[in-house]
């Protein structure tokens, strides 16, 4: 007999809140996080395709951001709020010269593994229950339902996706 399927876990909206407060923008390292979490949560890109963004996918005047060869090659456009863009234009001041939006201090591509492990420090530190099973991927469930309930639109909803 086949087990049922459990829903995605998806973090409530004071959950999301309390799991962004855990960010100190003073430091670069965690102003850098908090890019790349917010662009997690509030545009659905998934874990790697966050870390594969350049400057010159963003359009800052349009709040619009190209997702160059996402999960199946394929290329999308998202939009972001004028906070995120606040916040990358932040970023940009402070990071290192690099290719990549999100980098190390030694200009090098930030690892996956490494936001993965970060998502779940600060759910933990947010005292999101059952924070152990908080990842980049829930971020996108979180995003998805969200749209979902704003639209009622579940064509809406993959289109964003």
């Amino acid at each position: 007999m086949a087990r049922p399927r459990r829903l995605p876990k998806v973090l409530t909206p004071d959950e999301q809140r309390a799991f962004l407060a855990k960010f100190d923008r003073r430091y670069p390292s965690a102003l850098r996080n908090l890019v790349a979490v917010r662009l997690m949560l509030e545009c659905g890109l998934r874990c790697g395709e966050v870390i594969a963004v350049r400057p010159e996918h963003l359009d800052l005047a349009t709040r619009r951001l190209v997702v160059r060869e996402g999960k199946g090659r394929k290329d999308r456009v998202v939009w972001f709020s004028d906070d995120v863009r606040d916040l990358i234009v932040r970023w940009l001041d402070r990071r290192p010269a690099s290719e990549w939006l999100l980098c190390t201090r030694h200009t090098t591509q930030v690892n996956t593994r490494y936001l993965r492990e970060l998502v779940k420090r600060k759910a933990m530190a947010a005292g999101i229950p059952e924070a152990d099973r908080v990842t980049p991927h829930v971020l996108r469930h979180s995003f998805a339902t969200g749209v979902l309930r704003d639209t009622k639109n579940i064509r809406l909803t993959q289109k964003a996706l």
